[in-house]
């Protein structure tokens, strides 16, 4: 029998997707010190292609080169790296399988390595460990010069043959910044009302709408809540997506959390205390009230391991695409094996990928271990990701050792910083 998630959708501007599944973003820093993608980026996305995807959305995609979520990221400013672009967007197009870029500004979440005072809303400092300086309150200009940014990168990934783009609203990032109470602290048109405070957002997308047109895809990542409290809340994530769609939006992916919530990697908190039974979809519940509030397709992403409750999110509860990401770093023809029928359960052991078990474990209290947890999970998969890059096949079994994969992204983190600061220089 042929399974509902090998049926193709039609988004609102007029183009199919070929299946029910999209690959979501992940960090990749895979970039040198000039900020341009490489081949290792054509590599890597034409593997995933092969294996059976329906849409790739990229990992962050930078607007600004003095902003980034961490050094390694790709800069789409000019059309400067535009052939190297190119040469990605082709790679990733494999039996009909098509590539969107997530484009994205990481406001406050930018750390000191890449710069010491980024930019967010209002002046709220991240509290991480000290990685991340007291950001500057954005002015008029910095706010007309970024929502122009979001679109000018648009524009070149169109043209460099991508095709669609997706404007990420989601943990924590400058839009999603914009949308909480707790990081929006303006008086002025941009803060307040949660028709202010979505008002940044919204005039992003009716800037790149504005320049790629009505039949090119763009989407849109939104946070279904922050979790934290006095933040960005599921009603208010209903709201904005009726706006969003009431403006022409194609698809909206949903998640949630920020760096100082990261729901996005964990799940949430009811996910983390159920011990009786394991769940599936970190995101579902929040993503069927959003769905009650608007028709346009909804992509979930975060704890989709079994082909069964892939099934039950798309026919029992309105969900149009199945997000998967850390699984096709291990398992990157896990599409093809599902659509096949060779498989019906893509879960794997992460138990290893935290620093220990019981109050070191997955459900630790210490914000520490958290973090360590956490970063390493991003890591190993990261990790996994280089070797794809490079023609190799992903190592499951190195996933033993949550300190080793925290000290490698500080290492990488820091040393790239220092190679693009230097590079800089030198030019």
């Amino acid at each position: 029998m042929t399974s509902i998630l090998s049926q193709p959708l039609d988004l609102p501007c007029g183009v199919q997707v070929k299946n029910r599944f999209g690959k979501s973003a992940m960090t990749e820093a895979m970039c040198g010190p000039d900020d341009d993608p490489t081949q290792a980026h054509a590599t890597l996305y034409n593997r995933w292609a092969k294996g059976g995807m329906g849409v790739q959305l990229t990992g962050n995609v930078m607007v600004d080169r003095r902003y980034l979520e961490r050094p390694g990221n790709v800069v789409v400013e000019d059309n400067s790296n535009l052939s190297a672009l190119s040469a990605w967007a082709e790679a990733s197009k494999v039996d009909g399988c098509q590539i969107w870029m997530q484009i994205s500004h990481p406001g406050r979440q930018c750390p000191i390595v890449v710069n010491t005072r980024p930019l967010s809303p209002s002046a709220e400092k991240l509290q991480i460990l000290g990685l991340f300086g007291k950001p500057r309150a954005m002015t008029d200009d910095d706010i007309e010069d970024a929502i122009a940014r979001y679109a000018k990168t648009a524009q070149i990934a169109q043209k460099a043959g991508f095709d669609g783009v997706q404007i990420h609203g989601a943990h924590g990032y400058l839009i999603s910044q914009f949308l909480s109470p707790i990081t929006n602290q303006r008086s002025d048109e941009f803060g307040g009302s949660l028709e202010n405070r979505a008002r940044f957002l919204r005039r992003v997308y009716a800037a790149i709408r504005a320049v790629v047109g009505t039949d090119f895809p763009v989407a849109v990542k939104l946070n279904s809540a922050d979790f934290q409290k006095g933040g960005f809340t599921l009603e208010d994530s209903c709201q904005v997506a009726k706006w969003l769609q009431e403006d022409g939006i194609d698809l909206i992916e949903l998640s949630g959390g920020t760096y100082e919530k990261m729901s996005f990697v964990n799940g949430t908190e009811d996910e983390q205390r159920d011990s009786t039974k394991r769940r599936e979809a970190y995101f579902l519940d929040y993503a069927r009230e959003v769905r009650k509030a608007v028709s346009v397709p909804i992509m979930v992403t975060g704890g989709f391991r079994t082909r069964a409750a892939m099934e039950a999110a798309v026919t029992e509860d309105g969900i149009d695409i199945i997000g998967l990401a850390r699984p096709l770093c291990v398992l990157p023809d896990a599409v093809a094996d599902i659509l096949a029928g060779k498989v019906e359960d893509i879960s794997s052991d992460e138990s290893g990928l935290n620093i220990g078990r019981g109050r070191f474990g997955a459900n630790t209290k210490s914000w520490l271990a958290n973090l360590v947890n956490t970063v390493s999970q991003v890591e190993f998969y990261a990790w996994q990701m280089t070797r794809m890059s490079r023609g190799q096949e992903p190592q499951s079994e190195l996933r033993n050792n949550a300190i080793l994969y925290f000290l490698w992204y500080l290492n990488r983190t820091t040393m790239r910083g220092i190679g693009r600061k230097f590079a800089k220089r030198r030019s």
